[in-house]
């Protein structure tokens, strides 16, 4: 199948969250490192811990927070809209623990109204129970690494759970009184074909969910599927399998009654991720606890340019650095970055664009380059955008240039030409 043969909507939403007053909102990420099994698809930080009682939650707790007190100043938004606990397996910490670090967030900075307070959840540490305690600290939404519903592709993965123990994990939560819960989904799995994804992300929303992440497999260097990939033993699914699985996905999630409102991602009208929007969308993000990464804006330069930092990746280190926490500028010297990157407006634009057409409503570039300062429709661009459209690779109407659902195959690639 191809996408010129395929006939989804590429109608742009009503309306996604407002992108009004950008430049006034944050988020706040706090990365939880450890798990009870690393992945071998993952190549994020996390660390094995084959009990939760291995756990220093109290300590880590403490150290997040005392980062807070000395982060907490770099933020130059007035107010944080969204908080995301990611990792590893933020429901593995103890909800009072992790009840703490979100009071701490809280305290430090102006919230909305409306916060949005995710976590990360795997099927093995979150049940009706646990999911109630998360929502009793001030937890409102969670996204659950269900990942597959066939046990024969969990193995594959190597994940603890099964199939039944995923949708378990998805029906206590909402049991819960968690209204918005999300699921993760992998697709372009070997032998699985384009009608099993759409099979097992239909029935993932008819549980109830409100959102879906739906990530195609990919095989990353350092990681143990990478290390077998190298060596030629690793049963990798057809390039055009893969390409049809998102095509039917996106089919039958948009039959569902849900929204393709980024690449990887569905949701009901309403129920968008606020958080990944803000990222998307170039707002301020404040990066706490291990391995963390955060974008912070230069203070009394507006959004003309920016810091992104990332944190010390070993739980050990990054804890003993917190002690002596002070709030500089990011970086090396002040004691909890393992690095940073100084990010001018010209940065700044590109990495708008390449996040912005990841979205269903694309991005204005020009009201971008104005809000950075700096040119935005250079020749070299308007070519490239010429190019582009003529092959139907994105659309430009009322100042936005967005790519239409089936070309989102080649995004990155898209995104690439108009940097």
């Amino acid at each position: 199948m191809t996408p010129e043969n395929t006939s989804l909507s590429t109608r742009v939403p009503d309306r996604l969250p407002s992108r009004s007053g950008e430049r006034g909102r944050a988020g706040v990420y706090v990365h939880f490192p450890f798990c009870l099994a690393k992945c071998p698809y993952c190549d994020f930080v996390s660390y094995a811990a084959t009990k939760p009682t291995e756990i220093d939650h109290a300590g880590y707790a403490d150290a997040v927070l005392r980062e807070l007190d000395a982060r907490a100043p770099l933020v130059t938004a007035p107010e944080v809209e969204t908080v995301f606990f990611g990792g590893g397996t933020p429901s593995l910490w103890e909800p009072a623990q992790l009840g703490r670090v979100l009071h701490g967030i809280r305290g430090a900075f102006a919230t909305s109204d409306r916060l949005e307070v995710t976590v990360e959840c795997n099927p093995t540490s979150l049940d009706e129970d646990r999911a109630r305690a998360l929502a009793d600290v001030g937890v409102n939404r969670v996204s659950i690494g269900v990942q597959s519903l066939d046990d024969d592709r969990l193995r594959h993965l190597g994940r603890l759970h099964d199939a039944e123990g995923g949708r378990a994990a998805v029906r206590g939560a909402l049991r819960a009184g968690l209204r918005r819960v999300s699921a993760d989904l992998i697709f372009g799995l070997p032998r699985q074909g384009a009608e099993a994804a759409r099979a097992e992300a239909r029935e993932l929303a008819g549980l109830g969910l409100d959102h879906l992440s739906c990530y195609q497999l990919t095989i990353e260097p350092g990681t143990r599927f990478g290390e077998l990939a190298k060596r030629g033993r690793l049963p990798l699914a057809d390039e055009g399998d893969v390409a049809d699985s998102f095509l039917a996905v996106d089919e039958g999630l948009r039959e569902a009654g849900f929204r393709h409102y980024e690449v990887s991602n569905f949701a009901r009208p309403g129920e968008e991720a606020r958080h990944n929007l803000g990222y998307w969308r170039g707002h301020e993000y404040l990066g706490l606890g291990c391995a963390a990464v955060g974008f912070v804006r230069r203070s009394g330069e507006g959004s003309r340019a920016g810091v992104r930092y990332r944190n010390n990746v070993a739980p050990d280190r990054f804890v003993a650095a917190t002690r002596d926490a002070r709030p500089t500028p990011p970086g090396p010297g002040d004691g909890i970055s393992e690095s940073s990157e100084d990010l001018d407006a010209a940065a700044l634009l590109r990495e708008r664009i390449m996040l912005g057409l990841r979205i269903e409503d694309g991005i204005d570039i020009e009201a971008a380059a104005r809000s950075l300062d700096t040119p935005g429709w250079t020749a070299e661009r308007e070519r490239a955008a010429a190019q582009l459209e003529g092959r139907g690779r994105i659309v430009r109407e009322d100042g936005r240039v967005r790519i239409p659902a089936p070309a989102w195959l080649w995004a990155d690639d898209t995104a690439a030409r108009l940097l």
